[in-house]
């Protein structure tokens, strides 16, 4: 009953289609499309299979959902060919391991519908509990979400969440060049490069059922999240970066030329030609380094200004 009072229907033309990422999931591919198709009985539903080996596109499949295969391996490349092969109003994309709930779905996709947001995140970690989630895997994602706030000055609560609402402008701006499971951090941190509204909603979050699963590696998946982060940070704030490699280097070469002054007062320190060896290094590199994070974060403003106009008046929707 509660299942129906949640049903909503595509309104004013509005198209809403749902997507989801599949790598053998052949133990909950087909209760996860059920269940969207109850909430959404007129979306249509995409299962994009990564390879799997076993029967997930074929059960897909019967259970009527339209089926593309994606060679490349990673759930960035996923996430490509999705955006590549879908246009709606509204893009639900949703992993295929039966951990999310459907019904959270109508409050998702509410922002979208009605302009207030280009990305909605469910936020798993609000309701989390060590039964539906490992604490190593809360304190991983907990620590992933500190530093990407740290370095990008922001305040995000679940950059890793595999549950999402895209809107058509997101769908045909946003980029994605990571192609594993670092491409929700690149999707968020996109977002906040071109100035998207992004929302972050409560939602409910179940444990994988008994003899799935995670396809996640949680050291690997971890270092290949802060590397993309740190990347990222390069690419659209490099001031930031080079700016604390200049600090490092200034201060670095500061200090070893204060203890070659109280070497020279004759009080022992650290030996003459090691601290001039630092200042030597540590010196040209503050002043190269603050350099080109000045000279990267002048190209950058340059291609901000030119996509900011280039982009007025394209779209209408």
């Amino acid at each position: 009953m509660e299942q129906n009072k949640n049903k909503i229907e595509p309104g004013m033309g509005r198209t809403i289609v749902v997507a989801i990422p599949c790598y053998n999931e052949e133990l909950t591919i087909v209760k996860v499309i059920r269940g969207f198709r109850n909430i959404l009985p007129e979306a249509p539903i995409h299962v994009f299979d990564n390879n799997s080996s076993d029967k997930s596109a074929e059960m897909a499949q019967k259970e009527g959902a339209i089926i593309h295969y994606v060679r490349k391996q990673g759930k960035g490349n996923v996430m490509q060919a999705i955006f590549d092969a879908i246009d709606a109003d509204a893009l639900i994309v949703v992993d295929g391991d039966d951990t999310y709930y459907a019904e959270d779905a109508p409050r998702l996709l509410d922002p979208i519908l009605k302009g207030k947001a280009d990305m909605v995140v469910g936020n798993r970690l609000v309701n989390v509990t060590d039964y539906s989630m490992r604490r190593l895997h809360q304190f991983g994602n907990r620590l992933i979400v500190g530093a990407i706030n740290f370095m990008f000055k922001v305040d995000y609560l679940d950059i890793l969440s595999g549950y999402r609402v895209f809107s058509r402008r997101f769908i045909r701006t946003v980029p994605i060049l990571t192609p594993g499971f670092e491409t929700e951090t690149e999707l968020t941190l996109q977002a906040l490069e071109k100035g998207m509204e992004v929302i972050e909603l409560p939602i409910s979050y179940k444990s994988r059922p008994e003899g799935s699963e995670s396809k996640l590696r949680s050291f690997y998946d971890g270092r290949r999240i802060i590397m993309t982060a740190a990347m990222l940070l390069r690419d659209h704030h490099p001031i930031r970066l080079f700016g604390v490699i200049s600090l490092v280097g200034f201060i670095g070469s500061a200090a070893a030329a204060l203890m070659r002054i109280i070497n020279y007062l004759g009080v022992a320190t650290l030996p003459d030609k090691l601290l001039t060896g630092i200042i030597i290094i540590l010196s040209p590199l503050s002043v190269v380094s603050l350099a080109i994070g000045l000279i990267l974060s002048a190209i950058n403003t340059r291609f901000r200004e030119l996509n900011q106009i280039s982009s007025r008046g394209k779209f209408n929707d």
